[in-house]
């Protein structure tokens, strides 16, 4: 088979699955999980073979006439560059492993069948995205993913948490989309095309006419998808949902779309300074702001999910300097010990009280019962701090390198001003993300809640997975000498400077927050666990922040006790309490826009009810009333029907009497 068509088969394959488990789910139940996991191994093997055979080399593309439009044509087309093969390799890779991870996690759930068809049709629409060559056909997949997450953000439908985290998801996404929708239309009417081959060339060659307004309407669909300030707090409510999906949500779909549609189209943003240094800001406040809430955070998954945020960032800041290569190859490595430490909580919230524990304040007892999810957990949680040699080190330093090339000057894609507040907010979010990774790992592994009943040794389908995507968190960056050809030849080796920068401040955030936890910790041993909060300034904010466990947990009752012994509390202080509720964006959002729209809502209403319903119903009641006397007209006496016909014709006489005598007169 030629490239081109093992490419379509990689959307197709998962598509079909998915296709085929919902026709099959309820008549042939024990098709449902070969149907689940062997179109999108099947699609995750062609993806290799696809990116071994594109090679690095240049980009293939092919293309066929979807219809007529009249205007601006919409092709069905394929543009494989280095990009786009190893993005289809890692989503292939995350969506297998979740898959069969699911097999385990969910296979006494009744809706599982309907779960790896959404989740098979999710892989489905993130493949539709990297491979497509037009933007018309991008749109298709990225809406795709939004409906499929707001089904598997809900799965537990029955609990309120996930019906109203699905909900918030799909909104808040669908907001920044109408502007990412226009910006498109935009985009064809300036390059006169919607191939992304085509509007390339037109920017090259001076054919955009408004740069910043078509960066900006774009950087709003980017906001809402990619999760980023200040359309970011979709994500950790989405918690609610079944952890696999939010692995498959944070490594390799729906959030990676957003950063991966920048890269593709990167020429365009950098048409637009002004476009640059907004998407700089933007990235820097999420990095900053994203990491102070996930060291506040009681819930093991909502500290991954403001993770993923602050990574995010990362990434979106790469793009503001102009470096895509840094920005995917961060999306690339993100992918791996992302989807490892989601599966890792899902193995640890498993173990600790099927899925009904994901206050790390209550864990204890957990790091010798589930050595695989311990061990690789912490690989993970390395890779995330930028510990050298994990992949999560080379990633992250690549986009630092490229951010002080800008700040000095020594790149010209972006403004200097963009490059100083990437770099500056890349490092100190490097303290934050080492200091909440440290957190983490004490309080779920070494922790002093109750100990919860063991459940036995975990399934080898949850606990295998995650040593198969443990292998590219530890080597995956040690191939940075190899992978240039696939980034366009553009090398991501650190630089002396921002390595011993970024690894020191990142050490220093692990050290101190270990103290911190020491500190805790010998306070706290004064007294049973539980008994008392180590320090009682700190009190409101642990009751706010454990509110905020109980609401976007939503699996039953907690065990154990809490254990106070949180460095978090210690090294945030007074801002915790506003941390732990992510700065309160929820409440504003609410004044700002929710209740607004509400009142207009039932102002509406009133009027339909009160004033359009009260004329509706009064000519209703005139009718009424006219049929009434009618109706009473109509005796059935054939006297009356003379005596009436007798007198109108009497009255007709007389009115033309007096019609004539008047005519007369004039």
């Amino acid at each position: 088979m030629t490239t081109t068509t093992l490419a379509v088969l990689v959307p197709l394959l998962p598509f079909l699955g998915a296709a085929a488990g919902l026709l099959l789910g309820r008549t042939a139940p024990g098709y449902v999980r070969p149907l689940a996991i062997l179109p999108t191994l099947a699609a995750a093997v062609i993806a290799v073979v696809v990116a071994s055979r594109q090679g690095g080399g240049p980009a293939i593309d092919a293309s066929t006439r979807l219809t007529p439009t009249g205007s601006v044509p919409i092709d069905l087309a394929l543009h494989l560059d280095g990009f786009a093969v190893l993005v289809a390799v890692l989503v292939g890779l995350v969506a297998t492993c979740v898959q069969i991870y699911s097999t385990a996690y969910l296979r006494h759930d009744p809706r599982y069948p309907s779960y790896a068809a959404l989740v098979s049709l999710f892989t489905s629409a993130m493949l539709l995205v990297v491979y497509s060559g037009d933007v018309m056909v991008l749109l298709v997949g990225w809406e795709v993913m939004g409906i499929c997450s707001y089904f598997l953000v809900g799965h537990y439908w029955e609990t309120p948490e996930a019906r109203a985290a699905s909900l918030k998801a799909f909104l808040v996404t669908k907001l920044g989309d109408v502007p990412f929708l226009i910006g498109l239309f935009a985009l064809a009417a300036d390059t006169g095309t919607f191939r992304i081959t085509g509007i390339l060339g037109a920017v090259a060659n001076g054919g955009l006419d408004h740069p910043t307004l078509i960066a900006l309407l774009l950087l709003a669909g980017v906001a809402g998808k990619s999760a980023q300030f200040p359309l970011h707090t979709w994500l950790p409510d989405a918690m609610a949902g079944p952890t696999p999906v939010s692995a498959l949500i944070h490594a390799a779909t729906m959030v990676a779309a957003g950063i991966y549609f920048v890269a593709r189209l990167l020429p365009v943003f950098a048409e637009s300074g002004a476009a640059l240094v907004v998407l700089a800001v933007m990235a820097a406040v999420t990095m900053i702001g994203s990491g102070l809430a996930a060291l506040a955070q009681d819930d093991i998954k909502r500290v991954l999910a403001y993770s993923t945020i602050g990574q995010l960032g990362y990434m979106s800041g790469a793009l503001a300097v102009g470096d895509r290569g840094a920005a995917v190859f961060h999306l690339l490595s993100h992918g791996a010990f992302k989807a490892v430490l989601f599966l890792a909580a899902g193995v640890v919230i498993h173990a600790a009280g099927t899925n009904s524990l994901t206050a790390m304040s209550r864990m204890g007892g957990l790091a010798k019962r589930i050595p695989d999810a311990y061990w690789t957990m912490t690989v993970a949680l390395l890779a995330l701090a930028a510990i050298p040699p994990f992949a999560g080190f080379f990633s992250k330093e690549a986009i630092l390198v490229a951010a002080e090339h800008t700040a000095l000057g020594e790149r010209h894609v972006a403004p200097a001003a963009a490059g100083w507040t990437v770099l500056v907010a890349g490092l100190l979010a490097a303290v934050l993300t080492a200091a909440y990774a440290t957190r983490l790992w004490l309080l779920a592994f070494r922790g002093r809640g109750a100990e919860a009943p063991d459940h036995g040794r975990q399934p080898a389908a949850m606990t295998t997975v995650l040593w198969v995507l443990a292998i590219p968190t530890i080597g995956f960056g040690l191939t940075v000498g190899v992978i240039t050809d696939w980034f366009d030849g553009h090398s991501l080796t650190p630089s002396v400077t921002t390595a011993v920068l970024s690894t020191g401040v990142g050490l220093v955030g692990g050290l101190v927050t270990y103290g911190a936890w020491r500190h805790t910790t010998a306070l706290a041993a004064r007294t049973p666990a539980g008994a008392v909060v180590a320090h009682p300034e700190a009190e409101p904010a642990l009751i706010e922040a454990e509110a905020m466990t109980h609401h976007t947990a939503g699996y039953g009752d907690t065990p154990g006790t809490p254990d106070p012994a949180d460095p978090g509390r210690l090294l945030l202080g007074p801002l915790h309490r506003h941390a732990a509720t992510g700065f309160h964006l929820d409440a504003l959002y609410a004044t700002l826009f929710v209740r607004p729209v509400q009142a207009a809502a039932s102002l509406v209403r009133f009027l339909d009810r009160e004033v359009v319903d009260t004329y509706v119903r009064g000519s209703g009641t005139g009718a009424r009333w006219l049929g009434t006397a009618v109706r009473r007209a109509q005796t059935g006496n054939v006297q009356t029907y003379l005596s009436a016909l007798l007198a109108g014709s009497l009255v007709l006489a007389i009115a033309a009497v007096v019609f004539a005598n008047v005519n007369a007169g004039s």
